[in-house]
């Protein structure tokens, strides 16, 4: 006698059997992360604030991410460092601060960053926690599309046309 869904079964159980081995990669990643970036790699503190902030193989916490952002930021990390300015422009699990924003993303800009340099001029366009300042923000702009940010392309070309 032969059943009509036991492939359905055997892949459910194959699924499942990755899944499972899947988490349980996940879980022995993220202790080797933490283990890295308690010890001072900056790129594990880089990825710990990523897990975090994403919700990879742990509990979505802002704050957490934050902290660690903050370690591989103070690090020289671009990448942290554009990703603070990201959490204080939006206030992901802190008040909102257009200021350490600002902050945060020049210092990661000023390392060639160009989502940072893109949002820079996002903040300049808009006047959002600086003064509006069409020239800086097409500066911004500019700097994004050299490293490749068709968005900054696309912002700096309409401020050519105004």
């Amino acid at each position: 006698m032969t059943f009509p869904n036991t492939s359905i079964i055997r892949k459910s159980t194959i699924f499942l059997a990755a899944a499972m081995l899947s988490f349980s990669a996940m879980a022995a990643d993220f202790d080797q992360t933490q283990r890295l970036a308690n010890q001072g790699d900056v790129d594990s503190q880089f990825n710990l604030g990523l897990m975090y902030s994403q919700g990879e193989g742990v509990r979505q916490d802002y704050s957490k991410a934050r902290q660690w952002y903050e370690k591989a930021a103070n690090q020289g990390s671009a990448e942290a460092q554009a990703n603070l300015g990201y959490i204080y422009q939006y206030g992901e699990g802190v008040r909102q601060d257009y200021a350490k924003a600002r902050e945060w993303y020049t210092k990661s800009a000023n390392q060639g960053i160009a989502e940072a340099q893109f949002n820079l001029g996002v903040m300049y366009s808009q006047g959002e926690g600086v003064r509006q300042n069409r020239a800086i923000a097409k500066e911004w702009f500019g700097k994004a599309c050299d490293n490749g940010d068709q968005g900054g392309c696309d912002n700096y070309r309409m401020l050519n046309q105004r």
